[in-house]
């Protein structure tokens, strides 16, 4: 496995939600193991690691264990604020898929991670019969656009890819309810086509696409 693929004392950050490549996840930080790594990154720019929790909390609890999933997504920092000392306000972007080889919780609670990058998405187009799929997450994002103000706010950003089926089931899968268990599945699966089949059947049941 070349370095390029691999890296080394990744920062973690376990959520009790699902980054997706391409997604947008704004964040409040201010535990000071979390301070410390964002403001390190954002200096080197240098990404982290978002993992979802499969146990215990976001903000640590006393004699509280953390597990979380060993599938995550590399977060780069967008937009980084600090309106008040012991408080940062991110926007992460969604980058590379990535799987953890070995991980470890240093002194201050902070846990570090081996990982292998997974292979992006293929690029495979929106077949007819889930075009519906496609129009609906258009219609969607036309009407956020007409209501979010300011126009950096947008919980997503483009290019709105709507004829790829990878960036059309990832950001279907940031707005529905979705249990969290699910969404890691989802993220999870190779095929972006079967990601966004199973999005669909999704969206029928709900009456939103049909």
């Amino acid at each position: 496995m070349s370095s390029a693929l691999t890296l080394s004392s990744l920062p973690l950050f376990p959520l009790g939600t699902v980054l997706f490549p391409d997604g947008v996840l704004p964040l409040r930080i201010f535990e000071v193991r979390y301070l410390d790594m964002i403001r390190k990154c954002h200096k080197a720019g240098a990404p982290f690691g978002v993992v979802s929790l499969t146990q215990g909390a976001e903000v640590r609890q006393p004699g509280g264990k953390e597990a979380f999933a060993s599938v995550g997504t590399l977060a780069t920092i967008g937009e980084f604020e600090t309106p008040r000392p012991g408080l940062m306000m991110i926007r992460a972007i969604g980058a590379q898929r990535f799987r953890i080889t070995s991980r470890d919780q240093l002194r201050h609670g902070l846990w570090v991670a081996d990982v292998e990058r997974m292979d992006a998405d293929m690029a495979v187009p929106v077949p007819d019969d889930l075009r519906g799929t496609s129009d609906a997450l258009a219609k969607l994002i036309q009407s956020l656009q007409q209501k979010t103000q300011p126009p950096q706010q947008m919980p997503l950003q483009g290019p709105f890819q709507l004829d790829d089926c990878g960036w059309v089931a990832n950001r279907w899968c940031e707005f529905l309810p979705l249990p969290v268990q699910l969404k890691q599945r989802l993220m999870e699966l190779d095929n972006p086509l079967v990601r966004l089949e199973l999005v669909s059947d999704v969206l029928s049941r709900t009456g939103i696409a049909g």
